[in-house]
């Protein structure tokens, strides 16, 4: 065979053998979240509390900075609208998203965004943390209920943020130091008693789930997740909220929904 020959050989090879990209599905009519209080935008802004119409995921408050995924669906799929159901709670578990999974089932969500983790290893101590092989338990069921969504549905799992990085940014700030400890928000990791040794435990133990996310998530075809997009975010002091300097601010909540957008199903 001469040189052309085999070129053109190849080239017919690799156009048979190429796998084909993957068309993105068709915009949904209704999608749920499940989450924790990062789902229910607590103390985003102005306030103590939840304030869900600044979600990442399903929030739809004007003039907050913020593109949610369920803004940017119903612009190009208005039939969405009305139909945004957050079923996080703050302080949620990954033993609670079963039954938030079952919810979004009964709502018919053709969309549903998973967030959930960080108050699996935002406990009292290390030695509280959620275990790997619970979590992964508790994961496996909420992908199985969600197995009950309507056909055509579609899943996206976030990683869980990178908690260590509020250390990093607020360990020298009295104020943050002083809230984290008067308000008890995750001892494991910001407590001033902890050692270095404690904090990487903490670090290592999100890194761990963040694989049980990959793992139990690619078993499902209509699941994608970020690709830990969110977990390596480095996100700064003026993204999380200066009310408890652990949850995102409005600014935090927007980059949160501009990160995970470019990992979902509708990527742009």
């Amino acid at each position: 065979m001469n040189r052309r020959a085999l070129l053109l050989s190849l080239t017919v090879a690799a156009a048979v053998y190429a796998p084909a990209a993957i068309a993105a599905p068709p915009l949904p009519t209704s999608m749920a979240a499940l989450g924790d209080s990062i789902t229910r935008a607590t103390d985003v802004c102005c306030w103590y509390g939840d304030h869900p119409a600044q979600s990442w995921s399903t929030g739809g408050g004007p003039f907050d900075g913020i593109q949610s995924h369920y803004e940017r669906i119903r612009t190009g799929q208005p039939g969405i609208s009305g139909h945004n159901y957050n079923d996080a709670r703050a302080g949620a578990k990954m033993r609670d998203a079963p039954g938030q999974a079952q919810s979004a089932v009964a709502q018919g969500a053709l969309y549903v965004t998973v967030l959930m983790g960080g108050n699996d290893v935002c406990t009292d101590s290390t030695s509280t943390m959620t275990t790997v092989a619970d979590f992964r338990a508790q994961f496996s069921a909420t992908m199985s209920t969600l197995a009950g969504l309507p056909p055509g549905s579609h899943v996206f799992v976030s990683s869980i943020p990178n908690v260590y990085q509020l250390w990093a940014l607020f360990h020298n700030d009295p104020r943050a130091e002083a809230v984290w400890t008067i308000a008890g928000i995750c001892q494991s990791l910001l407590s001033p008693f902890n050692t270095e040794q404690d904090r990487q435990a903490v670090l290592t133990r999100v890194q761990e789930l963040n694989q049980v996310l990959e793992d139990v998530c690619a078993q499902y075809s209509t699941c994608r997740f970020d690709d830990r997009a969110v977990f390596n975010y480095r996100f700064t002091t003026g993204q999380v909220s200066h009310l408890d300097y652990f949850h995102p601010s409005l600014s935090g909540q927007s980059t949160l929904a501009s990160i995970s957008w470019a990992r979902s199903w509708w990527a742009t």
